[in-house]
């Protein structure tokens, strides 16, 4: 355990940890006995085999195998350690860090950190004052009023505006005493080039904060007013701006993205905002830059569909395929809103209304209905070039489909559009889903393959001793007496068992907490299933002492053959020892017949 999670800390954590309510956040699932059932978020699936059993506080997909609490369920859809997972169930109850005695270093970065926050929320008050309060902000008032931005969405946003001048912002900083190589890191002002000295790096600019999930001010964005360049100018990286793991709007969004069951997501904050404006809340922007793996995380965290949203022309059509080969592997499901007429989001509801942009949203094309569409406008597939063209630029998303009758109607469908037999559709097909290339893993996600699993009376008859044993592990010095513990022929249950017989021996109860931290990864997900499995409805405990009967007698099994062996080599060498084994054999035959 790391020194500053102390196990009074994380026991807390887990105790106020809502299993069922976690996995929601990522998962939709529904109520089935004293379960729950959903499609496992780390296989493509859809047929749900992804279960929760809150009273046990375990989850376990019947497909991939993934298993485990709570911790290991956030650490593994978040793509985190365990430990960073423990850290950030916390921070999402409240439940304050145990305090250790830091160092000198460690309290210097806080610190650092803290004076960078509070720079950036004093700029975010510096740039709305001289947009609303001050005679500087009569252009980005009167930009505002061009793009139909309400005073009601700059007071929301706390949009501001950069004075057309050098120094505005870094005098009237420096004067408050903020320190000018803490300017600097912010990136809100820039060195002079000559001379000493420093000057703002937004001038004569819309500025737009950029806010982290937790609304805390991270960035700036700033656009012109004319067609002048750049277009838009954001904050540099920074350790508190990372564009490739912030979503613009974010911090607002979360909630109606969980209530609509899908976010939308545009290319950059002005779009975000206009949509917004016009009521849509479930909206994100991804800061102009490509589609990263980082944002699509953040966003399975409250909704399984993604309806991507960028401009309708060339550039913006590309950057959605692009996107979509980043989400497809994740397990999300994918839609494209289409805005006609080449317009982005924002134009578009300049000149149409809420409600037709609602209507667009609700006709948003699945993956493979878009980039089908996608294609046969970028190629020429009048001649035979064109159709081979076509047709390898389709197969990747086709292939991914797994839903036979929608594989079906969508290779008749290819092959009738482009005029070629649908026998060879087919055979493309086979050919590309037999690449060696591991697609899923050149998106680097990390989904995991379903696999099937040997199962027999054996193994189902552990599970179930398991599960008992589990709530009374005590009674485990009692099966070891019965059968030892190294007999056992699964080595997944060997291991969960010994486990369950130490903590028996020490009068020690066992919890989910020991079990991640002392079992191995296969170990721990046959515990997980043990723990979800339903046994076909029938409690375990009454099913217990027949399982141990069929434990016991595999056990005495293989000890009758080994006897029964030892006894025929005897026997060939001459040796008089043959008549003990013989002996020994009978007697464990006489006991399984009792059994």
């Amino acid at each position: 355990m790391s020194s500053r999670l102390t196990d009074e800390f994380v026991e807390r954590v887990r105790s106020e940890s809502d299993i069922v309510s976690v996995v929601s956040g990522y998962v939709s699932m529904k109520k089935k006995g004293n379960r729950y059932w959903g499609c496992c978020p780390f296989h493509q699936e859809n047929t749900p085999s992804f279960s929760v059993v809150p009273d046990q506080g375990f989850f376990y997909c019947f497909g991939c195998h993934a298993g485990g609490n709570v911790f290991k369920f956030v650490s593994m859809v978040e793509g985190i350690s365990y430990y960073e997972a423990i850290k950030l169930q916390a921070e999402r109850l409240n439940i304050p860090l145990p305090q250790r005695e830091k160092t000198e270093q460690e309290i210097a970065r806080e610190q650092r950190l803290a004076d960078l926050q509070k720079v950036h929320e004093m700029a975010r008050s510096f740039f709305h004052n001289c947009l609303t309060k001050t005679h500087y902000g009569v252009p980005g008032q009167r930009y505002f009023a061009s793009r139909r931005i309400t005073p009601a969405i700059i007071e929301e946003f706390q949009l501001g505006y950069a004075p057309d001048a050098w120094d505005k912002l870094s005098a009237a900083f420096l004067k408050r005493g903020i320190k000018e190589d803490l300017l600097l890191e912010s990136g809100l002002v820039a060195q002079r080039r000559q001379g000493s000295g420093v000057y703002d790096r937004f001038r004569n600019r819309v500025m737009i904060p950029i806010a982290d999930e937790r609304g805390r001010v991270v960035g700036f964005g700033g656009r012109v007013m004319d067609d002048s360049q750049p277009k838009y100018l954001n904050s540099p990286e920074t350790v508190l701006f990372n564009k490739r793991k912030l979503l613009f709007g974010l911090d607002r969004a979360h909630r109606a993205i969980k209530q609509a069951g899908h976010a939308i997501v545009v290319e950059g904050y002005m779009d975000a905002i206009s949509v917004y404006g016009a009521g849509i809340h479930n909206v994100v922007a991804s800061l102009g830059t490509a589609f990263t793996l980082e944002q699509c995380k953040k966003l399975l965290r409250y909704a399984s569909e993604i309806y991507f949203c960028y401009d309708s022309d060339a550039a913006g059509q590309n950057a959605t395929v692009r996107a979509m080969d980043i989400v497809k592997e994740t397990g999300a499901v994918v839609k494209v809103i289409s805005i006609p007429d080449g317009k982005d989001p924002d134009e578009f509801l300049r000149h149409h209304s809420a409600d037709e942009f609602r209507a667009l949203v609700a006709a948003a094309l699945p993956i493979v209905e878009y980039h089908i569409q996608y294609v046969l406008k970028a190629v020429d597939y009048t001649n035979l070039e064109g159709k081979v063209n076509a047709l390898n630029a389709m197969l990747p998303v086709v292939a991914d489909l797994r839903n036979a009758v929608e594989l079906n109607g969508y290779i008749s469908r290819i092959a009738q559009i482009l005029g070629i037999d649908e026998g060879v559709v087919r055979s493309e097909l086979q050919r590309f889903s037999k690449q060696p290339a591991d697609r899923s893993a050149a998106s680097g996600t990390a989904m995991r393959r379903v696999v099937r699993r040997a199962d027999d009376a054996i193994r189902r008859a552990g599970r179930v001793v398991i599960r008992v044993l589990w709530q009374d592990s005590g009674a485990a010095v009692h099966l070891a007496s019965l059968i030892p513990i190294e007999a056992f022929s699964n080595a997944q249950h060997r291991e969960i068992l010994q486990l369950l017989l130490e903590a028996g021996s020490k009068g020690t109860a066992m919890n989910d907490m020991m079990a991640e931290e002392q079992l191995s990864p296969e170990a721990s997900e046959e515990l997980s299933r043990a723990m979800v499995e339903d046994f076909g409805g029938q409690d375990p405990l009454d099913l217990y002492e027949d399982c141990v009967r069929t434990l016991r007698r595999e056990y005495l099994r293989r000890r009758y053959e080994e006897h029964r062996l030892k006894a025929d080599e005897l026997q060939r060498m001459g040796d008089d020892g043959f008549w003990q084994e013989l002996k020994e054999s009978q007697r464990i035959k006489n006991e399984m017949d009792e059994l």
